[in-house]
């Protein structure tokens, strides 16, 4: 990774025109999809993954995930979770793995009983290959990122790096989205989540996807914005993310970017001496300021309607009777189907299937803990027991991983609101697992080769 060396901004820039190029011509969105995993594998076969080079292609195809499916470039909606499959295995074939990793082997293995009850339907209604698929992209995308980054080494100027090419791509997204709808006032009439200012695309991804930019530019301000310019375009970053976070009208993304900056500023206070402690005071101050700046800007271009979102009201001020947009009933749905499935579920994917033929509706699960348990049954609740406990156990012996609770509750928080439709929740919960060493970076330059 010596040959090119391009500057922060210089990267952010690129990025900017992708955006433009393929708003211009969206055709290009398809090649810049095939590009990556080619570009991505020649970095990495050049390079033997001697620096965990396979980390960056993935986060740079995490990062990138939301903006190819709203531009139509995605070739399938697992495309980048079997991407990300793949650099994790290629990564494991050239540096190996924890032998302790095979806790998360265990995962997988309590799978296989919830597939073989869907195999075993009969049905002409429903396609079995597709709702295995679906429904299990996510946690094997997981177990295998975990099986990788299980207590790997790494320093904590390479894992901004990891981040860094997880938000390039965010940045090509928000720009996407300025382009696509640049006045948001012509386009909010009411206080469901907008399709318009998410790029004509789910408006709960969109906004999970921006949110993780949003933690990711705030820990580039706050830690590696060396200078006054630095500080100045990271600070617009953030402001310029959030806001197209927040005007998404999905809560979900800026919630869960919220309680990551919150564990972040908790732990960097905590673990900071006197000195330290009296610096964070201008951080928090700084934080709150531009929090209420971009607040009072969205309440002012969707015309006081992004206050009455938040406050669980519709376009007129009447309080809604649930707080989730309709999730609530599926989850409760859910948890009866584990009642009377309670050892091994109804199958994988089965939920959406028995939820059609009950109400004719055929809603998938928003809610990767609950769906768990019931397509999956007591395996189900063992699975998501392991899941919580294992990262929390490797934390007592891992303290210098500062992003560690925010990476934990981005996974907790997008998988009980956004389940794991894209590989982010699965890919961060990875990082959650590395074993990560302090080192104040020396320049402001990332390499690519």
């Amino acid at each position: 990774m010596k040959n090119i060396k391009l500057s922060y901004s210089n990267l952010l820039l690129i990025h900017a025109a992708i955006a433009l190029a393929v708003f211009a011509v969206p055709f290009l969105s398809k090649i810049y999809a095939l590009l990556i995993p080619i570009v991505g594998f020649f970095i990495v076969y050049r390079s033997k993954n001697r620096n965990n080079e396979v980390l960056l292609v993935a986060a740079y195809l995490v990062g990138v995930e939301v903006f190819l499916r709203m531009t139509g470039g995605n070739f399938n909606n697992e495309f980048v979770k079997i991407n990300v499959i793949f650099f994790m295995l290629v990564g494991m074939v050239y540096s190996n793995f924890s032998s302790n990793a095979f806790v998360y082997f265990f995962f997988l293995i309590l799978l296989i009983p919830g597939i073989l009850i869907t195999s075993t339907v009969f049905s002409v209604s429903v396609d079995i290959k597709k709702s295995l698929v679906f429904n299990l992209s996510g946690p094997v995308c997981l177990a295998i990122s975990s099986i990788y980054m299980y207590k790997r080494k790494i320093l904590f100027a390479d894992l901004q790096t990891v981040l860094i090419a997880m938000g390039l791509p965010i940045v090509s997204t928000t720009v996407y989205l300025f382009l696509y709808n640049p006045s948001v006032r012509d386009v909010v009439t009411g206080t469901q989540s907008n399709f318009e200012t998410s790029g004509g695309f789910g408006p709960n991804q969109v906004s999970t996807i921006l949110g993780l930019g949003i933690f990711i530019f705030f820990t580039q301000l706050i830690l590696f914005s060396k200078s006054k310019k630095m500080m100045i375009l990271n600070g617009a970053l953030l402001v310029f993310l959030t806001y197209r976070g927040i005007v998404t009208f999905s809560r979900g993304g800026i919630i869960t970017a919220i309680a990551m900056i919150i564990c972040l500023l908790f732990f960097l206070y905590r673990f900071s001496n006197n000195r330290g402690r009296r610096k964070f005071v201008s951080v928090f101050i700084l934080t709150g300021l531009l929090g209420m700046g971009v607040w009072g800007y969205s309440s002012f271009q969707t015309k006081g309607l992004i206050e009455k979102r938040y406050a669980n009201q519709d376009a007129r001020g009447r309080q809604k009777k649930d707080r989730l947009g309709g999730r609530e009933q599926i989850m409760n749905e859910e948890l009866k189907l584990f009642i009377e499935n309670p050892v091994l579920g109804v199958g994988v994917g089965m939920g959406k299937q028995i939820r059609k033929e009950a109400s004719g509706e055929a809603a998938a699960s928003h809610n990767e803990s609950t769906r768990m348990i019931s397509e999956h049954g007591l395996f189900g609740v063992l699975g998501l027991v392991l899941l919580l406990t294992v990262p929390i156990m490797l934390y007592v012996n891992n303290r210098q991983h500062l992003y560690f609770f925010s990476f934990f509750v981005f996974w907790l928080l997008t998988i009980n609101h956004a389940a794991m439709r894209t590989a982010a929740p699965a890919f961060v919960y990875g990082l959650s697992l590395l074993f990560v060493q302090i080192k104040i970076p020396e320049k402001e330059e990332i390499s690519v080769s």
